[in-house]
């Protein structure tokens, strides 16, 4: 461009460089994710459809994760996670305490615990049944966002894994500028580099690249040699191992990817069925824990009972004053423990509250429910061959066998002496004309092939890796048949304990019923019965109702962890039970009232739960 001043044909050139520059990062952008926009979108997508296709090969029952609550808008920085944390520690003398009366009356401490327990039932109480709870739990429980986490990240592994098997795009720009002095006369240059990359790993080890170069130099002096010169290069290149390092050992971090996601939606499954049975058990509990208190208020009525009758008796001098003063300490002493009762029901229900994800001043009523589990049929060698082809933690033990196996292989591989193939094309412009552009000469074509070999002389490590390898191995062998024998045990005692909550029930249900009659028949003869035998009748009483109660807790549960232990529960997409074939649809029941018709057992159906 003759008339153009130096400067401003430097800054066009340069200009120029940029644009092409950015034109090739432009281009490695949209072919390495498919545009730079939204990239958490795209990996959410593509990690919520591998998830679905590795479900669907699990069982059509199991439930994928969601991976919709990880949008959260996008990440906002916060400094303060740069900053210094403050700690909140004042001196003691900064503090207050406030010191209660020591000379309170009962009525005064009554009043302060019942003002605690109304703060926290203040505003309208959520009635949560099993069924609601399980379906609150898979949607904010922390402990199973966790599970549900632990899957999604072994996905998302096994998609990186899977990106570095690809293909891979890279453009890099490199602007650089150099200078010279001879005898006091400077030369300066301007070096502009363009590159553009492909690479892809071999299946079987190794690796090929493409690589596109352009290349710009400016001087910023006129010599012989002139002012600016550019020129492209098209390269093609290839590194494959023959020997150590090729074959299927080069896909072990792909194949261990794939069955670590295997293994993740296992274990994800194994967590729901664990979880269902927890929060179940938990549930019962504090149903069981209402039940002690209504217990324990039915026993305080009787007390008081027992008191006024008894006073009426000594002030009409039927009855020795001690007598009275028994049945006082009675009442007082089931007041006590009422009050320790309802605390703890609080502490429990507080607990449970936290770990289905419900706020803590949510306040919660838990309705008096059980669930009708029928009790299986089945023969210990049954429940042993169930829990040995269904049990998906188990199906893990014995893959990380096949793991272990496999690393042995690897181990054994690099014994191998280092024989790699290697070889490369290279096509440039033509170097006689200073600006090429693009434009590359075939007939310029330059290549090279090689082949190396590293002699094994040095394998000492590599032995020794080998040597651990095989303990691996052998280690986790013997843990897979431990693993295999506890699951028998396991499958064996859920049984047992059906059975064995089963005749625990039935005998307390028969305990109820004799101390209830001996209870009646005392207070048809009251005048002839003495104050103690009252009131031991009625402390045997409450013992055989909580006893009932805790069986019938032990009874539910113990179904449940027998499916659970035999690899034959299986939950739903809403987080309740799939029954097998073979058993009824799950449903659960109203426990009657203290008192009422049906105490025994006869529940009433308040809720069925489609499946």
């Amino acid at each position: 461009m003759p008339g153009r001043p130096n400067g401003l044909l430097i800054l066009d050139r340069a200009r120029v460089a940029v644009s092409w520059a950015l034109a090739a990062g432009a281009v490695a952008c949209a072919l390495a994710a498919g545009g730079c926009a939204s990239p958490l979108a795209r990996v959410d997508a593509r990690t919520q459809k591998l998830l679905e296709e590795r479900t669907k090969l699990l069982g059509s029952e199991m439930a994928t994760p969601r991976t919709e609550y990880q949008r959260s808008g996008g990440w906002k920085p916060d400094r303060s996670a740069y900053q210094t944390p403050e700690t909140a520690n004042p001196d003691s003398t900064d503090l207050s305490y406030a010191t209660a009366a020591q000379d309170r009356e009962i009525s005064q401490v009554q009043e302060r615990l019942a003002g605690f327990a109304a703060a926290a039932q203040a505003g309208e109480p959520v009635e949560l049944t099993l069924a609601e709870a399980l379906r609150i739990a898979q949607e904010s429980s922390r402990e199973f966002r966790r599970a549900e986490e632990d899957y999604i990240l072994a996905a998302i592994r096994l998609l990186i894994e899977q990106h570095r098997w690809g293909p891979r795009f890279f453009a890099e720009t490199a602007l650089s500028a150099s200078g010279s002095a001879s005898e006091g006369s400077f030369q300066h240059a301007i070096d502009i580099v363009n590159t553009l990359r492909a690479t892809k790993r071999l299946p079987y080890g190794g690796q090929v690249e493409a690589r596109l170069v352009w290349n710009a130099t400016e001087q910023l002096r006129r010599t012989v040699s002139g002012r600016y010169r550019q020129s492209s290069e098209l390269v093609l290149s290839a590194n494959v191992p023959l020997l150590r390092g090729g074959g299927l050992v080069a896909r072990e971090s792909i194949i261990q990817s794939e069955r670590d996601l295997v293994y993740a939606a296992r274990s994800f499954e194994r967590f729901r069925r664990e979880f269902l049975v927890d929060i179940a058990n938990d549930y019962f509990s504090l149903v069981e824990s209402q039940q002690r208190i209504d217990n324990q208020i039915e026993q305080i009525r009787g007390f008081e009972q027992l008191y006024v009758q008894t006073k009426a008796l000594a002030d009409a001098g039927q009855a020795r004053q001690f007598q009275v003063q028994l049945t006082e300490s009675r009442v007082l002493s089931a007041k006590s423990a009422l009050a320790n009762l309802e605390e703890s029901y609080r502490l429990q229900l507080d607990r449970f509250r936290v770990r289905i994800g419900l706020p803590l001043d949510q306040p919660v009523r838990i309705a008096k429910t059980t669930i009708v589990v029928p009790e299986p049929d089945a023969t210990l060698e049954q429940a042993t061959q169930a829990a040995l082809l269904y049990r998906l933690d188990l199906q893990n033990q014995r893959d990380a066998v096949e793991d272990e196996k496999r690393a042995v292989e690897v181990a054994r591989n690099q014994l191998l002496p280092d024989l790699n193939l290697a070889g490369n094309v290279s096509v440039p412009t033509d170097p006689d004309v200073r600006e090429g552009g693009f434009g590359i000469d075939v007939e310029e074509m330059d290549y090279a092939a090689s082949i190396s070999l590293d002699w094994p002389l040095d394998r000492e490590i590599e032995r020794l890796n080998l040597r651990s390898a095989l303990i691996g191995y052998e280690r986790q062998q013997r843990s897979y048949e431990q693993f295999r024998d506890n699951v028998i045990i396991e499958a064996r005692q859920s049984l047992r304990n059906i059975e064995l909550a089963r005749f625990r029930f039935e005998l307390a249900k028969q305990q109820v019923e004799i101390n209830e009659l001996r209870r009646q028949e005392q207070e048809a003869r009251q005048d002839e019965m003495d104050a103690q035998s009252r009131v031991d009748t009625q402390i045997e009483l409450l013992d055989a109702q909580n006893a009932r109660d805790q069986a019938r807790t032990d009874l539910q549960v113990a179904v449940l962890r027998y499916l659970l232990q035999t690899g034959q529960l299986r939950v739903g997409r809403d987080g309740w039970i799939a029954p097998p074939e073979g058993m009824p649809e799950v449903i659960e029941e109203l426990l009657p009232e203290p008192g009422a018709p049906g105490q025994s057992g006869d529940e009433q159906p308040i809720q069925e739960v489609d499946s």
